[in-house]
């Protein structure tokens, strides 16, 4: 039996404290927050994608996690308006790859954690 997964359901972020994360995800960024589960976990909708912020469970560790990458269609745009509005720079946009349709673009920011995510524009 072969097994495919192709389509990611939840990102599980770690964060120091949930109302703090939902200023920057839901507040700064725009994600919908579907629910709350008690004072330390909330779900938020990135476009069908759940982002999961919790504070650390088990082995979890604040500001250690994957990154996440959010598409655009204005990088720059979107990046200095994300960071006059409080996010924390850690890249300013630049040209990242030159694919045979498109140029691949990304910049990156920190949430109030220091966890590291990213924008990517596509450029046709």
């Amino acid at each position: 039996m072969t097994i495919k997964l192709s389509t990611i359901a939840q990102i599980a972020l770690t964060v120091s404290d949930v109302d703090t994360a939902l200023g920057f995800y839901r507040d700064l960024l725009g994600l919908e927050l579907l629910f709350r589960a008690g004072p330390n976990l909330a779900f938020l909708n990135a476009d069908g994608v759940r982002i999961m912020l919790s504070t650390p469970q088990g082995a979890g560790k604040v500001g250690a996690n994957s990154v996440l990458y959010f598409k655009v269609l204005d990088i720059e745009t979107t990046h200095a308006s994300l960071v006059a509005a409080g996010a924390q720079n850690e890249r300013l946009p630049q040209l990242a790859a030159k694919m045979p349709d498109h140029e691949l673009w990304l910049s990156f920011l920190r949430d109030p954690d220091a966890n590291l995510l990213a924008l990517l524009e596509e450029r046709r």
